[in-house]
């Protein structure tokens, strides 16, 4: 996490809160160390942010010193938390922090009783060690996938047929139970879907490709039916 983005959650952390909060809590919360939060206030402290408190018993906003609430309602509000679990449970582990993190600023600039409904929401999505998500995988493919990066694969079918494939991978899409691959497939020369699940071994080559009319994330979603899907 870049600096300047943690000195942003810390603040976050510290807003609209009644009771100081620890420092011990902070770095949980941060994933960060105790000598990192230290520095960090004292850091903040010395550069005019009217933060409160001392190491060993805890740090506030000085009152006064909040932004307004975002505006949400409670259904909105509920929506936002609800997906973020699941993004923290199917997403991987990168966009799974991202949308921790992302869950943290909205919550610390809330009123109280919004941040009260978000803590009572009783849609869960539990993050098992398990799942593919928990493997790395789909954050490897997910970066290819950003990057345009070639992959080499080799991947057994239905029928437990193993081969060895080049492809470019152009999108993942998840299915409620299972995720899939979207790319152009060079030794099919054609546009084909992958089970991430299905694929033995794979190297990132760090060729890159050109997403392109004839082969790219237009193209592949045409040929799967889903030429009106959001993106």
């Amino acid at each position: 996490m870049r600096r300047a983005d943690r000195l942003f959650l810390l603040i976050h952390a510290l807003r609209g809160r009644r009771q100081a909060i620890t420092a011990q809590q902070l770095a949980q919360t941060l994933e960060v160390s105790l000598r990192t939060v230290y520095r960090d206030v004292a850091d903040l402290q010395r550069s005019g942010v009217p933060i409160e408190g001392e190491a060993g018993v805890g740090y506030l906003l000085r009152k006064g010193a909040d932004i307004p609430p975002l505006m949400f309602n409670p259904d909105e509000l509920e929506a936002l938390v609800v997906g973020s679990r699941f993004v923290r449970a199917f997403g991987g582990e990168r966009l799974g922090r991202s949308a921790t993190a992302a869950l943290l600023k909205i919550e610390a600039v809330l009123p109280p009783e919004l941040r009260d409904r978000s803590a009572r929401t009783r849609i869960f999505a539990p993050e098992l060690e398990n799942r593919i998500e928990a493997s790395g995988l789909i954050d490897v493919l997910y970066g290819a996938v950003q990057g345009r990066q070639l992959l080499k694969l080799t991947y057994r079918d239905g029928e437990a047929r193993a081969s060895e494939r080049e492809i470019e991978p152009l999108c993942l899409s998840f299915w409620g139970g299972s995720w899939t691959l979207g790319a152009w497939c060079r030794l099919r020369e054609d546009y084909r879907s992958f089970r991430p699940d299905r694929i033995v071994a794979h190297v990132v080559t760090g060729e890159t490709f050109a997403d392109s009319r004839e082969r790219g994330l237009d193209g592949y979603l045409r040929s799967v039916g889903a030429q009106g899907l959001e993106r």
